[in-house]
């Protein structure tokens, strides 16, 4: 059995993502899972952009369909599909 606390950075996983589980090799007890170290996810709630605001690298909050919050750029709508580093939860890019 494989409880949420063994995966590391759980809040970017969602169902059907494959992972990598380590087991202790005496008895096959699960000890940790590794998730992909990108995932990609669909925004479900974004702050609105702040019109006239085009400061580089200006940043909103966006929730990810696994209920992560994540810092996006302004042009991010809800719907996006988004690739995140699953690291450090770090936007990477707009997917198509």
């Amino acid at each position: 059995y494989l409880n949420k606390e063994m995966i590391e950075n759980a809040q970017f996983m969602k169902a059907g993502e494959e992972v990598t589980i380590i087991m202790k090799e005496a008895d096959e007890t699960p000890l940790s899972a590794e998730i992909p170290p990108t995932v990609y996810l669909e925004v479900i709630e974004a702050d609105p952009g702040v019109k006239g605001n085009t400061a580089t690298n200006a940043l909103k909050n966006a929730i990810v369909e696994t209920g992560a919050r994540v810092l996006v750029p302004l042009f991010i709508e809800v719907g996006d599909k988004i690739k995140v580093n699953t690291e450090d939860g770090t936007y990477l890019e707009r997917v198509k």
